[in-house]
């Protein structure tokens, strides 16, 4: 399979300004590749870099060593070292991110807020929106709430939005922060048959999943990060 994700010996480390400059280590030589259709799952306790591995890859955090490639227009880019406009492109059209918080543009209805993404690729408004409403049926939002903004939704709703969000995307790349810690049983399952498909589609995923049973329904393989945490 190919290999749509090639990090290797990526670090970071926080500068704490507002306590004299004080350096804060949080991983080092992080090293793992993810293949097409493969989700990888990171594994270690709260605040062992789980999530800022994510973010180094998203761009969010840029790291302070090492490489993170990414199959970019079919071709291996570090995005460690890339330019903001090139890192940005990369979101749009390579690296989708579904994060435990949902953010969205205030009075945008649910609806459109999950058919953006489409939008912003080229697809017509009106197709668009017709693939969000069945994602968000599948769900369990239902309808009468697709024209309200998400912001009056409960926590459970935002985060299914949120995965609809993400998940409608038809990005090679997919990372993923928690997307089922405050779900039910019923959605839990539709985001375990929304990650099969997408491995059946070819995308690579990286996940933080803290329940040991969607753990073992989705992993492909395990990579423990405990092993790049790095000592103050």
């Amino acid at each position: 399979m190919t290999v749509m994700i090639d990090i290797a010996n990526a670090e970071k480390t926080f500068t704490m300004h507002l306590q004299g400059g004080i350096m804060l280590p949080v991983v080092r030589g992080v090293s793992f590749q993810v293949r097409a259709g493969e989700c990888v799952v990171l594994s270690g306790p709260s605040g062992a870099g789980k999530s800022s591995i994510l973010k180094m890859i998203f761009g969010n955090y840029r790291c302070d060593a090492g490489r993170i490639d990414v199959r970019h227009q079919g071709e291996m880019t570090d995005l460690a070292r890339a330019e903001p406009r090139l890192v940005l492109n990369a979101r749009r059209q390579t690296i989708g991110y579904v994060s435990q918080f949902l953010r969205a543009v205030p009075r945008v209805p649910a609806l459109d807020v999950v058919a953006e993404p489409l939008v912003a690729a080229g697809l017509s408004r009106d197709q668009s929106r017709v693939r969000a409403g069945a994602l968000l049926r599948r769900l369990n939002i239902p309808e009468r709430l697709w024209s309200l903004p998400p912001s009056t939704f409960s926590g459970g709703e935002q985060q299914r939005v949120n995965i609809a969000r993400g998940f409608i995307s038809e990005v090679p790349i997919l990372l993923l922060d928690e997307p089922t810690a405050s779900l039910d049983a019923a959605n839990r399952a539709v985001v375990v048959d929304l990650i099969a498909a997408k491995k059946q589609a070819g995308v690579a995923m990286i996940a933080i999943v803290h329940d040991d049973e969607i753990r073992a329904d989705i992993a492909d393989r395990t990579v423990d990060v405990t092993s790049f945490a790095a000592a103050a």
